[in-house]
């Protein structure tokens, strides 16, 4: 049996900040960006909005999606909300990836998305992969399914409000990040898994190399370095990075999964219509691109939009080709994702 991809969805905030917006606030500048990351904006959440709120709508347009929901000048939230908790009904899985959940250990993000959309039967979890999250939450997801028990369906979802956990008074990092959610739903069906006429999510590679945990670190807050009663916060909880670090990592975790999965998948780079990778840099994708002899035009790119969401980043792609038409059915999509942790990984999916 299959696990298919039947529904996909995103969300990002309205509020779009670009470059040159940035570069009124700190000492930066478009060009600067531009040629050092391929990033051109990014959308920020307002303080109102957590985590969860994103996800939430991400995933009522997944499953809308699911519910045959068809959006059109006179379509509305209503609608698409009455569709979505329907299809809501169905789910009996969540699973979120996520590095910025909306409360540290408890409630995970995945039950206030449960409870929102009333998916009073669906067992709720948070993944923590850092940006690799939306595939090992994928993998999850698609293995709980894989049990049997009558379970048929669940909602995936990568969910980020990096803004909350970024320094910017950090030139290097805080042009990096941006706000956002997407989400798939996946079913089980009676599609093959293997051999002629395969479908849905047919190989996945998960991998961590923990001896890199420090290159990219949320260093205050938790149970290693809590905050003490009495101390005096100059700052919050921010992300700590080493790029360099990080950067050569991800052009080799790139390069190493994507050989990896097309050896064990039993396919070339000419069968691939997409590969639709963790995008925290343009320059790495493309130093990997070229490392791999695999064509730019294979890879889908958002980045210069949205910058670097996480985990959210692979499922917003996925929904952005979705939605536009670029897949079709019976076409081999590769993700691939790399992140804190270190972890790394990525999927082969027929659409």
């Amino acid at each position: 049996m299959a696990i298919e991809i039947i529904g996909t969805g995103k969300a990002v905030p309205s509020n779009r900040v670009t470059n040159d917006d940035l570069a009124a606030r700190i000492d930066t500048s478009d060009e600067w960006i531009r040629s050092h990351t391929g990033i051109g904006s990014r959308h920020l959440a307002d303080e109102s909005t957590a985590t969860s709120d994103l996800a939430l709508e991400a995933a009522k347009n997944a499953l809308a999606m699911v519910a045959g929901f068809t959006e059109n000048a006179e379509s509305g939230t209503e609608k698409r909300d009455r569709a979505a908790v329907e299809a809501a009904k169905s789910i009996d899985f969540i699973v979120v990836g996520t590095a910025t959940p909306d409360f540290i250990g408890c409630p995970s993000t995945a039950c206030i998305v449960q409870h929102k959309l009333g998916a009073n039967r669906a067992a709720a979890m948070d993944i923590t992969a850092g940006c690799t999250g939306f595939i090992y939450a994928l993998e999850t997801a698609a293995g709980l399914l894989n049990l049997g028990r009558g379970r048929k369906r669940a909602l995936v979802i990568g969910a980020e409000i990096l803004s909350r956990v970024t320094d910017w008074t950090d030139r290097g990092t805080c042009v990096l990040f941006g706000d956002g959610a997407g989400a798939v739903v996946i079913e089980k069906t009676d599609a093959p898994c293997e051999g002629p006429g395969r479908r849905g999510l047919v190989q996945t590679l998960l991998y961590a190399d923990g001896s890199g945990g420090e290159s990219l670190v949320f260093r205050r807050g938790g149970s290693r370095n809590p905050f003490k009663t009495g101390e005096v916060i100059e700052k919050g909880i921010y992300l700590e990075m080493n790029g360099q670090e990080v950067y050569n990592f991800a052009v080799k975790a790139v390069a190493d999964t994507a050989i990896a999965l097309m050896q064990t998948a039993g396919i070339g780079a000419d069968d691939i219509a997409w590969i639709v990778p963790h995008q925290a840099n343009a320059r790495i994708v493309q130093a990997a691109g070229k490392r791999l002899k695999i064509p730019a035009e294979k890879f889908y790119l958002n980045i210069e939009e949205y910058a670097n969401t996480s985990a959210a980043t692979i499922p917003l792609a996925l929904d952005e080709l979705n939605r536009n038409g670029k897949i079709k059915k019976g076409d081999i999509i590769m993700t691939i994702g790399f992140g804190g942790g270190l972890t790394y990984g990525g999927n082969i999916i027929v659409w």
